[in-house]
């Protein structure tokens, strides 16, 4: 259980050291009065974010380094549970006092409208992280009833929960048997969890993106869209700009342009790349296997650079080859994230190619992966290539309908119903 009603002082916290630092900001006009105004919002912030997040990963870290050099210090340690959302609520209220700082989003003086944004609940606990200069503007508009748009979110929402519960939970169940219990399992095991649990993460986090962007749609607002096909990238710099969209910008606005971005020497801008990843891995916790993670798509990123990769476009077999490379690369760099330690990461990638075995047969499941596979690669693809034949987005009323009726009796009936909640609440 990761909420607790205290828990809420501290979104309103944040909140209110953003909003009365944002108010600062445009009340002074000396800029280093505003820069004390943005300063103090980012440390105020990021200090709340440590305690929770980071601390007792850092202060063990310590200890055992400390204890290895001759030294025994106890550094305390604090039992506390990481709220839901904090992440994410954090770099919105973040984002929106650096926008203000730079002029690029108007003060917003009511409070109650400020609040909504940084709580507005469908996307408060995992995303899509908005921005101010989106969102914030249509607290302001009248809504009115509109059955299309409601329609549309309706839409998205079967579909983020046929991602989530068809596919995501059944990957889950297989994948989660694998890497809880790496020590009883062998290479061919591994190698299908591994490749189930890229669709496991994606179904579960972009289907609860799309979930939180048809709740939004339904009541009048659109929030970012926060995944666009990740997985028919062609590098892994392309990746990224389909993965996780509003982090990724995030990262790229407040961190990697900041720092210099692409407007700087060679070794620079790879060092520039290489820390924007680095803290895009701790940023999804403090663990060695998300600090590696991070650090290794940086370093991919940097090499793809160097070989000019990102700037071709690729056609033919070509276009196949740098599929195949980049989606292996981004398979292996999942294992990190997934595993629960270091120790059980490296044996899952040794045994991928030094155990082989047939993998422990689950039927059932795999009929159930596999179609739920075979739905999600169709419109993919549809979306993908821009296929003329939508059945979701029909000019018939009635076939529209049907296939909303269709969906949700096939997340009934195959969807894994008593499933865990979504990953990114974690985050």
């Amino acid at each position: 259980m990761n909420w607790q009603p205290a828990y809420a002082l501290l979104l309103l916290t944040s909140t209110f050291v953003t909003y009365i630092a944002a108010l600062g900001i445009g009340c002074f006009e000396d800029r280093r009065k505003k820069k004390i105004c943005l300063v103090s919002s980012l440390v105020l912030n990021l200090a709340i974010l440590f305690l929770f997040k980071y601390y007792n990963f850092l202060s063990s870290n310590i200890s055992m380094g400390l204890e290895a050099c001759g030294f025994k210090i106890d550094i305390p340690e604090f039992g506390l549970i990481l709220p839901v959302g904090i992440s994410f609520y954090t770099f919105q209220a973040l984002g929106y006092s650096i926008d203000v700082y730079r002029g690029t989003t108007k003060v917003e003086r009511d409070f109650a409208t400020y609040a909504l944004f940084v709580s507005f609940f469908p996307q408060l606990v995992a995303g899509p992280i908005e921005r101010s200069n989106n969102l914030l503007p249509q607290f302001k508009q009248q809504h009115r009833f509109d059955y299309e748009a409601v329609l549309s979110g309706v839409k998205l929402m079967v579909w983020g929960y046929f991602m989530k519960l068809a596919l995501a939970d059944r990957c889950g169940i297989y994948v989660d048997a694998i890497f809880n219990n790496v020590d009883k399992h062998n290479g061919g095991s591994y190698l299908v969890a591994s490749l189930l649990f890229p669709f496991q993460i994606y179904g579960d986090f972009a289907g609860y993106s799309l979930i939180a962007i048809g709740v939004a749609r339904v009541m009048g607002f659109r929030l970012m869209e926060n995944f666009r096909r990740p997985y028919f990238a062609t590098s892994v710099g392309e990746f990224w700009h389909r993965w996780h969209i509003s982090l990724s910008t995030w990262f790229k606005d407040y961190v990697y342009i900041p720092l210099g971005g692409n407007r700087v020497g060679r070794l620079r801008n790879y060092f520039n790349l290489l820390v924007t990843f680095v803290i895009s891995g701790i940023w999804h916790g403090a663990y060695w296997t998300f600090f590696l993670w991070g650090t290794l798509h940086g370093i991919l990123l940097c090499i793809e650079k160097a070989l000019g990769i990102g700037k071709q476009k690729f056609t033919g077999i070509n276009k196949f080859f740098h599929w195949a490379v980049t989606f292996v690369l981004v398979c292996l760099a999942w294992i990190l994230f997934r595993a629960n330690n270091l120790s059980d990461a490296m044996m899952v990638i040794k045994g991928i190619f030094t155990n082989p075995g047939v993998p422990k047969p689950e039927y059932a499941n795999f009929i159930a992966i596999g179609m739920a596979m075979t739905i999600l690669l169709i419109k993919e693809f549809a979306d993908e290539y821009k296929w003329p034949v939508r059945v979701a987005d029909s000019k018939s009323w009635i076939v529209r309908h049907v296939y909303l009726v269709m969906m949700i009796a096939y997340i009934i009936l195959f969807g894994v119903l008593g499933g865990d909640q979504f990953i990114y609440f974690q985050f």
